[in-house]
């Protein structure tokens, strides 16, 4: 039996040999470090599905894990998160394949058919964004039970809910009336056109997980009153005033001043927001998508724009993304466009390295991981 004479002992001052440290952490003489973030790391991760990539015992040997180029700094934090773990990085894509059967982990983006399909030990591939449909289309990878996939869903919660709130006051207070007017260098209070209060109307958001529920916290926060759906029925947080499945849809879509699409892209969501479902909605309302942009009919969306039946809509993401040259959406003044940046914010980053170096820490003990996705589901 191994003794723990320092129970506390710094990571620093523990010899990096395998076996050693194998032992004392499966002894609970030493624990893990913790991931170097000022998160709390569950509000950056989700549990839900959490499984073991692979069982770490004092028997297991070195874990390899592919990764892009890193700076002796970057190494030397991973390694100090994972002292298990080997990081191989800088690699061409057939020196890779040449060593595909070496690796237990992988950065998702490095991966093809071919190099899955090599990696026979591999467990554990990691995507740096989201959403996932890229990696789904690898058969290899959907088709093997034991390669668990993560992804970074949740992390861009905070900025992308700012930017929606951002493009919900612009539209609601017809900030770019009057910054037409500033242009002119005209003072003219009759430059905005039709200005309405958020405290009192109601918001919908369409599909609430890690954004959606940051959406809901703010909306609420303006007073709004909050309509929401999920997956799976269970209770409403204090900032939603009900909480529904997709079912309720149909059911909430007339009640709303604004619908905000927090939806993943699959196939059960592509093209949801058509004509039969933008019909549905309340005359004059605002339509504001973060998403996915195929999620959204465009010629739908145009025709209820030009018909009035929508009073706006903030697009982050479009169908084509980028639009062509000359479409119609672009030069609509009850549009805001903005290319793909919702998530854009140092915020996000610290987000993202908080989630990837906690999964690769969970890694290396064989502790389960965050943010699994389900493949069949595709999120």
């Amino acid at each position: 039996m191994v003794q723990c004479a320092q129970p506390h002992t710094p990571m620093n001052m523990i010899p990096r040999i395998p076996s050693l440290f194998l032992a004392l952490l499966a002894t609970g003489c030493i624990q893990a470090p913790k991931a170097p973030a000022p998160y709390d790391l569950l509000a950056v991760g989700n549990e839900t599905g959490s499984v073991v990539a692979i069982p770490v015992t004092a028997e297991t040997g070195r874990l390899v894990y592919l990764t892009d180029r890193l700076s002796d700094a970057e190494r030397a934090e991973l390694e100090e998160l994972a002292p298990n773990v080997d990081f191989v990085s800088g690699l061409s894509a057939n020196e890779a394949l040449a060593r595909a059967a070496e690796f237990h982990g992988a950065d998702a983006h490095l991966l093809s058919s071919e190099l899955v399909a090599a990696a026979t030990n591999l467990r554990w591939a990691q995507s740096q964004t989201a959403g996932v449909g890229r990696y789904l289309a690898i058969e290899e990878l959907v088709g093997n039970p034991d390669l668990v996939l993560t992804n970074m869903k949740g992390i861009h919660g905070p900025v992308i809910a700012e930017h929606v709130m951002a493009m919900l006051l612009s539209l609601s207070r017809d900030l770019p009336g009057y910054q037409r007017a500033q242009g002119l260098g005209e003072w003219d209070r009759a430059a905005g056109d039709g200005q309405w209060a958020l405290a009192g109307s109601t918001l919908f958001v369409v599909g609430m997980g890690g954004i959606g529920t940051e959406v809901a916290r703010r909306a609420h926060g303006f007073d709004m009153r909050v309509l929401a759906t999920v997956r799976t029925s269970r209770k409403a947080p204090s900032y939603v005033d009900e909480l529904g499945v997709g079912k309720d849809l149909e059911r909430f879509l007339p009640q709303a001043d604004v619908v905000v699409i927090c939806l993943p892209l699959t196939s059960d969501t592509l093209g949801l927001f058509n004509a039969e479902t933008i019909a549905l909605m309340k005359p004059g309302a605002i339509l504001i998508n973060i998403a996915r942009g195929p999620i959204v009919d465009t010629e739908a969306l145009v025709a209820a724009l030009e018909s009035g039946k929508l009073g706006g809509a903030g697009l982050d993401v479009t169908d084509p993304e980028p639009l062509t040259p000359g479409h119609a959406l672009w030069s609509r003044d009850d549009v805001i466009i903005t290319p793909h940046v919702a998530s854009s914010a140092a915020l996000t980053g610290e987000r993202r390295d908080a989630l990837f170096h906690e999964n690769l820490r969970r890694f290396g003990a064989g502790l389960p991981l965050l943010n699994v996705v389900d493949k069949q589901l595709g999120y």
